[in-house]
Formats: structure tokens, sequence, C-alpha cells
């Protein structure tokens, strides 16, 4: 097996590099969310409706209607979602602000700490209409739109930090060595699901004890390895018979399943249906979306 020289986060598109913003709502938790994963790009949570949780850095955060996330550069996160989850979802490079971070350099404080503004503090309701305009300006796109945005973004953030509160948190973040090596591993295993992973051979890869790398990935993910691993495969399998005419013994072999029967087992345990019939609601033009129910859940 050949390992990967650098671990890489997940790329953010955005479509205008001149300005890095993005704005969208999304229903449920796509697959690619419900992975552990990272990026440069600053993230901005509202929750419209539902609930579920998020893992950040190995803390687990609930979240329900009218929660505001801050999920800061590089930070290690996986959402769940428990139940009917709408949200909306804003990124932007820190970029975008370095000019007003001359003159305020708190201003992305909301990002640095796991703090969140109280549903009931007198700005929430100013907090979520700053949001709900930057999402309109973002499409719509009309003269000057970018100004409103960044404005709205200086004015959100500064009172987010004003008024931010600091969690009850029953874990310590993930800082340091166990957070480079976490994404170690995990960039390890996506580059390589076909590969025969057993615990040790993953706590190798960290240099820590199988006890204490099992312990640790479980505070940051949420599962055990094991079962993440299943995941992973799962998910990418579930992208091959959507998108490929793979035959399904070669899509459970380029996916870690060594036998035709167990990949059949795992994938309408986990999944729901057989992977016959998601390549058949594929052709349909029905896939798989955000991803199976069952695999939001532990």
């Amino acid at each position: 097996m050949d390992r990967p020289q650098s671990v890489v986060p997940d790329a953010i598109d955005f479509s205008n590099a001149a300005f890095p913003f993005t704005a969208s709502t999304t229903r449920g938790i796509f697959a690619g969310a419900q992975r552990l994963h990272w990026h440069h790009a600053l993230e901005l949570n509202y929750i419209q409706s539902g609930t579920g949780f998020i893992l950040i850095n190995g803390v687990k955060l609930p979240f329900q209607q009218g929660d505001i996330i801050f999920i800061n550069s590089n930070d290690l996160h996986r959402a769940y979602e428990t139940e009917n989850l709408v949200m909306d979802v804003i990124m932007f490079e820190p970029s975008l602000l370095s000019i007003d971070l001359k003159f305020d350099p708190d201003l992305m404080t909301p990002f640095r700490s796991l703090g969140s503004v109280d549903r009931h503090s007198p700005v929430h309701g100013e907090l979520a209409q700053l949001l709900q305009r930057m999402m309109e300006e973002n499409e719509a796109r009309g003269t000057a739109y970018r100004s409103f945005i960044r404005s709205d973004l200086i004015r959100f953030l500064s009172l987010a930090n004003r008024h931010l509160s600091s969690p009850i948190q029953e874990e310590r973040p993930i800082k340091g060595r166990g957070m480079h090596a976490l994404k170690e591993v995990l960039r390890t295993m996506e580059l390589h699901l076909d590969y025969s992973w057993t615990l040790q051979k993953l706590s190798d890869l960290t240099h820590l004890s199988p006890s204490r790398f099992s312990a640790l990935f479980q505070q940051a993910v949420g599962t055990s390895p094991h079962y993440y691993l299943i995941q992973l495969r799962l998910t990418h399998a579930v992208h091959l018979l959507e998108t490929t005419d793979q035959k399904i013994i070669e899509i459970a072999e380029t996916c870690g399943f060594r036998n035709l029967s167990n990949f059949n087992r795992l994938f309408k345990q986990h999944v729901g249906a057989s992977p016959s019939e998601i390549r058949e609601r594929a052709y349909a033009g029905n896939p798989v979306l955000p991803f199976p129910a069952k695999l939001r859940k532990q």
C-alpha cells in the first residue's frame, strides 16, 4: 500500500475566486457531511428546523431550530441528523475579511471557540435576519451585492462576538498531535478503501496503542474505526452504483469487501436496500439523497 504524501483538506468550490463566499440550504445530512472532514474555509450553520448534533474536534454539540453553529478553519467535524433537519450553510475564506481583521483581530473569535449565541438572546433575531439577508443577496446577486454581504457578515460576527457564551463541554477538544494523527488516518482510509484494515494497522499509522487510538477515534468520529470504515465503503459503493456501469461484484471489491454475500448483507442492513435496487433507482432518476437514513445514525 502506498502512503499518501500529505493530508489534504476538502476543497470548497467558490465559483467566484475574487469573492470566496457560498450560501446554500440543505435538507438532511448529505453523504459528504457525514464523513469526518475539514476545510480551510470558515463555516456558519443556521438550523431552520429539525434536530441533530455535530462533532467538532471531538466535542459533541446538539442542535435544534434556531441554533447557529460556528466551524473554524481546519476543524475536524461531522454532522448527524436526528429529525427533519433543514439547515442554511454559509462558507467563506478568511481572506474575505482580511482588511477588517487588521482593525479588529477578535472578529473571528466565534469560530475559534466552541461558544454559541443563546437562542433567547436579545440579538438572536437580528443574527438570524443578517444570515437570511446574506443568503438572499448571494442568490439575487444584484448591484453591489458583495458589499452588502460583507457589511452584514461583519455586523453578524461583531454581534456574535459581543454576546458569545461558553458552552458546557463534557469533552475537551482534540488538538495538536492527536488532531494531525486523526487527519492522516482518515485521509489514508479514504484513499485506500480496498485495503484490509485492522485496528492494529490503523493505530500503527498514529504511533498510538490500539486502545488509545480507538478511544481518540470514538471521541472525534462518534463511532468505532470499524463501523466508520463500513460507512466510508458503503458511501463509495452507493456513488459507484449510481454513476458507473461497473458490475456489483467489482464495486464490492473496489470498496474493500472480499465477499459478495457479506457486501450484500451489510449494504442491505445499513442502506435499507440492495445494491441492485439502488442501481435501479439511479437509472430511474431517483438516486439516494441525501444518503440512506440508517447511515445517519450510529
